[in-house]
């Protein structure tokens, strides 16, 4: 894969840019949580990744409507993440026809491309969340995201704190992310290259955290999952390549 640059444009307009992920081996998972156990070797090949999650204006522009809720502390507009969308409909309905206005080959990312990009790649320090040990500097939680309106607590704009080591914003907090795999309570220990999670499920992963959750929910270990065709007004997506 050439690292150049990938821009994410319909129309003339301009929605994000992918930022190329160099592959490596990382320690995948946390010791903290039971879903996430065991810490197991995980190499990734190189991918390319969203800097920002998929706005709701990219959504408007690719589908026609907004399918975010403006109640339980959702706000609405065009750079906010969209939000109450299913893996059903981000994979069955929004990615192909936002491949077909570009004459690209989006998707979501896997779950182990996902934590890679998250940690920082090569570039990781190692920090708690994406980004940083100080979760304020980068993510979007309970604590800081009253909007001051009612309801008190929203999702923010993208890109609104600080980037991680790669210069992705959001991947600790806003709203959670789903990923490409199915969902398996507990991780294999061998040494796994380009992972893709078990054959079958009935649930879809989802990462990240988001502004309605603590934040150890937005370590960068950390993970969730629930059925394909869920939605609510904490979950969207990123997409990759």
């Amino acid at each position: 894969m050439n690292n150049k640059t990938i821009k994410i444009e319909i129309a003339g307009n301009h929605y994000g840019n992918m930022i190329y992920v160099p592959g490596g081996t990382f320690k995948m998972g946390s010791d903290h949580f039971d879903w996430s156990m065991p810490i197991h070797d995980v190499t990734v090949d190189d991918f390319y990744i969203c800097e920002i999650q998929v706005t709701q204006e990219l959504w408007m522009a690719v589908m026609g409507s907004n399918p975010s809720e403006s109640k339980y502390g959702v706000g609405i507009g065009g750079k906010l993440p969209v939000n109450n969308v299913s893996w059903n409909d981000v994979v069955d309905v929004f990615l192909p026809e936002l491949n077909r206005l570009t004459g690209l080959k989006f998707r979501l990312p896997t779950e182990a491309e996902w934590e890679f990009a998250a940690r920082g790649g090569n570039e990781s320090r190692g920090y708690k969340y994406s980004g940083s040990n100080k979760l304020d500097n980068v993510a979007w939680y309970w604590k800081n995201s009253d909007n001051g309106t009612n309801p008190l607590h929203s999702v923010h704009p993208v890109a609104a704190k600080l980037p991680n080591e790669l210069g992705i914003y959001d991947m600790s907090g806003n709203v959670w992310e789903w990923c490409q795999d199915f969902f398996e309570p507990s991780y294999p220990s061998e040494h796994l290259v380009n992972p893709t999670g078990p054959s079958s499920g009935n649930q879809r992963v989802f990462r990240g955290g988001s502004w309605q959750n603590q934040p150890v929910n937005l370590r960068v270990g950390h993970r969730c999952a629930n059925p394909p065709d869920y939605r609510a007004a904490f979950i969207g997506a990123r997409v990759a390549i």
